[in-house]
């Protein structure tokens, strides 16, 4: 008895710092030998034995000796188990459910994922992720969710820097073949972009994933340095394209820019920096209506500086909108 005692002991010990070990390299990229030392609390030699025994597990551990030396975790040739901790488990869940409607065609794959990492979380997770969708309703998919395989082939061509030839819709439903050198994907909602070098155009362009009607790899390219931050840029093409088609008009608010800005629903327009005191604000519409419904959703008095041909059309919406709110006769 005595005996068994004490081979359990280290034998638990050595199992439970073999899955710390996996889920350090699963973690991050590159770890020294150092900093594995120093977060499993052993020395070098116990941690050379304990890759050995997650090779031997099937799982591909490269070394590199020298400066900068240390341990990855390769790709290996089937997926190993994933481990995660409670925050990471929760987020996983919460991500798939998310992706269920808002990627087309990976609602089957996440649901089906779903149910497998539920019968994985223990108690204490099932409850923390059903509190949210006890409370939550979804609205389904909408028709704007881009297929999944499309995405996936837009994200490798950005990685690997491969050109696409896309036939592409844009928002009047007209077709057209584009040649681009891809560079980012970006998720803003439910839509999903790809900002692209387009070659025809000889500039910058932002594409609807969704209004991607087929694409096709083809060689790779030199990647261009894009002029200014992404995120800002996606953000004011997203907010208002002011050279597209549609109604446009300009409009001075009341308040800074700086001030506005924080509460401002970027969907309005594109906004400018006039004075302390008042700022401009770029509108663009289908319509006299959704004009005026931007207009309304800025939450602050307008004066309306450019676009008078339009007034005729606003003025009449806009006296349609009070006649519906006066009281009824008698």
């Amino acid at each position: 008895m005595s005996s068994m005692g004490f081979t359990l002991g280290p034998m638990l010990k050595t199992s439970t710092r073999l899955l710390r070990l996996l889920s350090l390299l699963q973690s991050r990229r590159h770890w020294t030998g150092a900093e594995l030392c120093e977060r499993l609390e052993v020395d070098a030699r116990t941690v050379r034995r304990d890759v050995d025994r997650l090779r031997e597990l099937g799982y591909p551990v490269q070394a590199s000796a020298g400066v900068g030396g240390g341990y990855r975790l390769a790709a290996g040739a089937s997926l190993p188990p994933l481990l995660l901790d409670d925050d990471e488990a929760v987020a996983m869940v919460v991500a798939l459910r998310s992706a269920a409607s808002s990627v087309a065609r990976i609602e089957d794959t996440a649901v089906g994922l779903l149910g497998k990492l539920d019968q994985l979380l223990p108690a204490r997770l099932r409850r923390r992720v059903g509190a949210l969708y006890s409370v939550t309703l979804s609205l389904g998919q909408s028709q704007e969710s881009p297929d999944v395989d499309t995405l996936t082939e837009l994200a490798g061509a950005c990685r690997d820097h491969r050109l696409l030839e896309l036939d592409y819709s844009d928002r009047g439903g007209r077709a057209s073949s584009r040649t681009i050198e891809p560079l980012r994907l970006v998720n803003s909602g439910r839509r999903w972009y790809l900002l692209a070098w387009d070659r025809s155009r000889d500039d910058w362009r932002l594409f609807r994933a969704d209004r991607i009607r087929s694409l096709r790899c083809g060689g790779g390219f030199v990647p261009r340095k894009f002029p200014e931050d992404v995120a800002a840029y996606v953000q004011r093409s997203i907010s208002q394209v002011i050279s597209g088609e549609g109604l446009r008009v300009r409009v001075r608010l009341r308040g800074s820019a700086e001030t506005l800005a924080p509460t401002l629903p970027p969907w309005c327009g594109v906004l400018e920096h006039i004075d302390d005191s008042s700022s401009l604000l770029h509108v663009r519409g289908d319509s006299a209506e959704e004009i005026l419904a931007l207009l309304a959703l800025t939450g602050v008095e307008f004066e309306l500086i450019d676009g008078a041909e339009r007034v005729a059309q606003l003025r009449e919406v806009a006296q349609r909108l009070l006649r519906g709110l006066e009281p009824p006769a008698g």
